[in-house]
Order: C-alpha cells, then structure tokens, then sequence
C-alpha cells in the first residue's frame, strides 16, 4: 500500500491543521485554570482530540492530562506518543513564533519539529491506514502528551490511572533511523538565599528560559559606587556589554542558542556572564555562588570542571545545561540539565554536583530524574522499525543512542523514531523552529508503514 499517496491528496488539510496546532501557545503554566498544565496547553489538547473525532477516530480525555485517539480493534494495542507542549520561544526569531509562517517549503513556529509537527504527521499517517482499510489485529492508539517537556507527569499520571500499556510502540521525538539508547536524564534546580555583603550589589541577575535550552541571552544589573562602576565600564571582553545605569551597570552576554541535549552546538550566556562576573569584587555568599558556577560549569557542556566528565562508545560523552540562572539581592536559582551515557549510573554524576552546590551554599529544591535507556539492535522492535525505515529511504543506518529525553523512558518497548532524518539540522527548542513540508509529508508517510508493520500481526 502506498501510504505516501493517501496523506499526499490531504497536504493542504495537513498543514491547515498543523497551523492550527502551533497558534496554540502551549506552554505550561502554573495559572487559574485549574487544569493540570494550564488553560493553553489543555485548549491544545482539545483541539487534537477534536480534530482527531472530526477525521472518524474514537477519543479520550484523561482528566486534561493526557488524551488519545484509536483506530482499529484487538486485545492488543501498539502506540505512538507525540506531545503538545513546547518550550518557550526564547529569543533570536526571524518570523514570529506561534503563527506558523509558511514559506520556501517550510512552516516556522514553536513545536513544528517538537512535537506539534511529527504528533499531527503520525495522526495522518493513521488516517492513511483508515482509509487504506487494511486489515490489523492489534488496535493503534496515538497519545497527545501535554507534559513531556518539564517532567513528563502527564504519562506517570497515565501509568498510576490504568492507562493502557502497548506491547510495543514508538514516539516522533527524536531521530531516524531508530534511537535504541537514550542517556540518563537529570533535571535540577538549585536555591541560594544570601545577605548583601560588600560594596557590590546584585539588583537583578536573568539568563535562560528552560533548563533544556542553552542560553543565547543573559544579563546582570549591578549596584555599585561610581569608582567600581567606572571601572566595570572600562572593560572589553568579547560577548559581553556593559553600560551605565541610574545606580550602577548593567552587563549583558551574548550566547548561542540550542537544545539542551546538545549543548556543544549553542554558546552559553549565562556562562559568559558568570565567567565576567567572577572577576569582579563581590564578598560573601554571592561570591562563592557565581564563583562554582563561572568555574566549574562556565561555558563548558561536558562536566570536565564539575569532575564528572564521563563517555562510552555507545552513547557518547556526558552533557551539561546551565539552562537558567536568575535572582535578585536576596536569591539566585540556577537550574541544571545534564545527562550521562547509557552505560554509566546516576550516582557517578549527580552527587558530585549536588555536593559542589551545597559547598556554595545552595539547597537542592527540585529534583527529576530519568534513567538511561538501551534497546539491543537485535531486539524485535528495533529490527521492526529499521525495516521500515529501510524500505522507505534506501538507507541502510545503523541505530544510535542520542541525549535527548523522550517518552520512550515512560513505557517499556517503546523507541523514538523519527522525525529528525540523518544529516538535517537538529532544530528543536532554537530559534525559527521550522520543519520542510516535504518531510512532514515523508514522516506521516513512514509513520504510517511503522504503525501498520506493529498492529498487522
């Protein structure tokens, strides 16, 4: 069956929707609304849901913390986990983020790659296999996350509520030709309440919007006496400004955006701004706290000054995110994201660096972790999805482990598949996101062979 075919004749339906998908501003928020992720990210999921009843799917709404549609019948399912939050925009965009732009072959917006765009490829790609009515003797359920983004609580929730569990499945949150292995993840933030000492005075300290997005911005405004002052504007080091203020300066860096799980394609401000500040005269707490940060993490993304620099063939070597930074004269909260190979172990890393900040003076407030994942290239779903995708493109690649964090550490047996083909951009979580609607039509048309290869037998 050509798949490829079916989704082609409703491209324009496709992308309308998908549109309509990324005008939603889906980030989660902690607002009035009583719903679990806030107003937005639930408005997000009801249109997914409404969508997916309007093309002839049965849905359901788990409490507004995770919905599905299905296709098909059996004792059985297989799944496909997409997700509909997204994380902020950050800075750097030529085209505005959430009115999904299309131009050259492309659609810009927040979630195109991640996850708005593979979500509403895989429901196409079920669509197809409606339409083809090609028989299956597993039912296909695509799940609409709403939380992978900051914890992923929509699918413990969905565990602890009898959520049904597949026998097998994937997510369209990573890479092809398959993600076999994913590293540890580590989500931390890190509390510092000081008392003002000294002459130097941090008024307001800011970088970062997501502790899964490198900084591409962050700035310092100081107060300080006019002899420090005029000493700080003296200074020229590259990335940083610095300019004078009603009752002191203001210091800005100048960084690189980038996912957080590859953090050694970004530049990071907040460690340009850490490294600039750690000269200066602070006393006290405040100088301890941005001393551990300029010069055990700074603008490294490996852990090396951290002392928790570890690799292996698999997976590669250990990463680190400052993602955020920010605070005034009384506080500073700094929040980490660092993930280790698939062959090492949590504490050969994280208490290393929960000590270094407690030594600071820092208290660990908030805390998520995920442990590492590795499928054997031999294992039936691996095979299964290689096959697929082999078929498809011609590529005979072999499988590979990644950074990122997906929904495949939420279930057993399931993978990341897709969306991200071998040699394209890695665009998630920059600036203008965009996916090329030739790929959006060839995910939706591999997504589609995938589903049906897991539900025929």
């Amino acid at each position: 069956m050509d798949f490829y075919k079916l989704i082609e004749n409703k491209k324009d339906e496709l992308i309308k929707n998908l549109q309509g998908a990324i005008r939603i501003k889906s980030l989660y928020e902690e607002d009035s609304s009583g719903y679990p992720f806030g107003k937005n990210v639930k408005d997000c999921l009801d249109y997914m849901l409404n969508l997916s009843e309007s093309l002839g799917f049965k849905t359901h709404n788990m409490d507004n913390y995770v919905g599905w549609c299905e296709y098909g019948e059996g004792d059985e399912m297989v799944a496909v986990l997409g997700h509909l939050d997204v994380v902020p925009e950050g800075d750097g965009w030529s085209v505005p983020p959430y009115e999904a732009v299309v131009k050259d072959g492309r659609i810009y917006g927040r979630g195109t790659m991640d996850d708005k765009g593979p979500t509403m490829a895989a429901l196409y790609g079920l669509l197809a296999i409606k339409e083809s009515k090609l028989p299956i003797n597993k039912r296909i359920r695509l799940i609409f996350g709403c939380n992978e983004e900051t914890g992923s609580l929509d699918m413990k929730y969905y565990a602890k509520n009898g959520g049904e569990m597949p026998v097998m499945g994937f997510t369209p949150d990573g890479e092809y030709p398959v993600i076999n292995g994913e590293k540890g993840l580590i989500t931390e933030t890190y509390n510092l309440k000081y008392k003002k000492e000294g002459a130097l005075t941090v008024k307001e300290i800011k970088g970062g919007t997501a502790h899964n997005i490198v900084p591409g911005f962050a700035y310092a405004e100081l107060i300080c006496p006019e002899d420090i002052a005029a000493d700080i504007l003296s200074t020229d080091e590259e990335n940083i400004t610095v300019s004078k203020t009603a009752d002191g300066v203001r210091i800005e860096a100048k960084g690189l955006s980038a996912h957080g799980g590859t953090p050694n394609e970004g530049l990071n401000a907040v460690g340009i701004l850490t490294k600039f500040l750690n000269k200066l005269t602070f006393e006290g707490e405040i100088k301890k706290a941005i001393k551990l940060i300029a010069e055990k993490i700074g603008t490294e993304y490996d852990g090396k000054s951290m002392g928790i620099y570890m690799e292996d063939e698999v997976s590669g070597y250990l990463t680190m995110n400052l993602g955020v930074l920010e605070g005034d004269c009384e506080n500073l909260t700094a929040k980490l994201n660092y993930r280790y190979p698939v062959t090492k172990k949590f504490d050969m890393c994280q208490p290393i660096v929960k000590k270094a900040f407690e030594e600071a003076g820092f208290t660990l407030t908030v805390a998520n972790y995920k442990d590492k994942i590795y499928m054997e290239p031999d294992s039936e779903l691996v095979k299964k999805l290689m096959s697929v995708y082999t078929a498809y493109t011609g590529d005979s690649a072999k499988p590979k482990s990644i950074g990122g964090g997906t929904y495949a550490k939420m279930m057993q047996n399931v993978l990341a598949f897709g969306p991200i083909f071998p040699g394209d951009e890695v665009r998630e979580h920059k600036p203008d996101e965009f996916m090329e609607i030739s790929r959006l039509l060839d995910n939706a048309a591999i997504f589609a062979n995938a589903m049906y290869e897991l539900a025929k037998d």
